[in-house]
């Protein structure tokens, strides 16, 4: 009897020890597993890596510094009205400051144009001016530095300049004429000047593969399509221009396109009084203005047969 006695003493003994060895066992191990996240949450995380900035795009100035660069094809509009007309300000002098002409039609458009004569430069600033001189429209430069804006009364007209003196990049192209550019760009009778040495060299062909292939090509604006169609035709450069019959562009028919050339990548557009328009290519045989300041102006070939 006290025999098994003290072998159960002797077991419970051990039993109780191989208990305390597990639960030291398991203290030991419990700090590791406990050890491991922090040590993980511990290591510092990437930052990641920053987005690669867009390219800035370089600002194209296209607003005239001085008075030499304001002649041109100016587009001047009401504003919060559908209400525009195209002005072509001469270089040379008139009755009333330097010369300006627009379609007939503008003085419905715009009636403050039925008391415009003339316009000035001055101060840095633009003016259309009545026959007395008196300024009627004074333009001051917009925030954005490509377009004027004016009060009268309680409306407000914008001035964008659509192809102007200040706007044409410079070039090796002969020009069409002594004087050629702009015609009057600076005092009258400066188209009489002596004609520059290259206009004597022989007019160079069209680059054949690289310019605009000749033929038909309509014109298209911002809202509207195929709203005038002008055939380049082939020859030498200045090659003729010649605007097709029932052209609805107001703005084209006073450009009065008569010659176009290509060279260094544009395609030049010579106007009858010297001005001009130049154009890039924008792929699928169409040319858009370079720069793209104001109104639309994209030429498109397109089949002569079509509607």
């Amino acid at each position: 009897m006290i025999r098994a006695r003290h072998t159960a003493a002797l077991a419970l003994a051990l039993a109780t020890s191989a208990l305390a060895q597990e639960a030291a066992v398991a203290q030991d191990s419990a700090p590791a597993q406990e050890t491991a996240p922090a040590q993980e949450s511990a290591r510092p995380q990437e930052a990641p890596a920053p987005a690669a900035a867009a390219p800035e795009q370089p600002f194209v100035a296209s607003l005239p510094r001085d008075i030499a660069g304001v002649p041109g094809t100016w587009d001047l509009s009401r504003d919060g009205s559908t209400r525009r007309c195209v002005l072509t300000l001469s270089g040379a002098s008139g009755p009333a400051g330097r010369r300006l002409s627009f379609p007939a039609g503008c003085r419905r458009a715009l009636p403050i144009l039925n008391h415009i004569a003339g316009w000035l430069f001055a101060d840095g600033n633009l003016r259309l001016v009545d026959k007395d001189v008196r300024p009627v429209l004074q333009f001051s430069t917009r925030v954005d530095a490509r377009s004027l804006v004016a009060a009268a009364a309680d409306e407000h007209f914008s001035l964008v300049p659509l192809q102007i003196v200040a706007m044409v990049p410079p070039t090796d192209a002969v020009p069409t004429s002594p004087g050629a550019g702009y015609a009057g760009a600076g005092d009258a009778g400066a188209g009489s000047a002596a004609p520059d040495a290259r206009s004597a060299a022989a007019p160079a062909a069209v680059p054949a593969g690289e310019g605009p292939a000749p033929g038909t090509y309509a014109l298209d604006r911002y809202r509207e399509q195929d709203v005038c169609r002008i055939e380049l035709t082939p020859g030498t450069a200045p090659a003729p221009v010649r605007i097709l019959d029932n052209c609805r562009d107001g703005g084209l028919t006073v450009f009065d396109p008569v010659s176009w050339r290509f060279a260094n990548g544009h395609l030049t557009l010579n106007a009858r009084r010297g001005h001009m328009v130049n154009l890039v290519a924008a792929g699928d045989g169409r040319w858009r203005r370079d720069p793209e300041v104001g109104t639309t102006f994209v030429l498109r070939r397109v089949d002569p047969a079509a509607p």
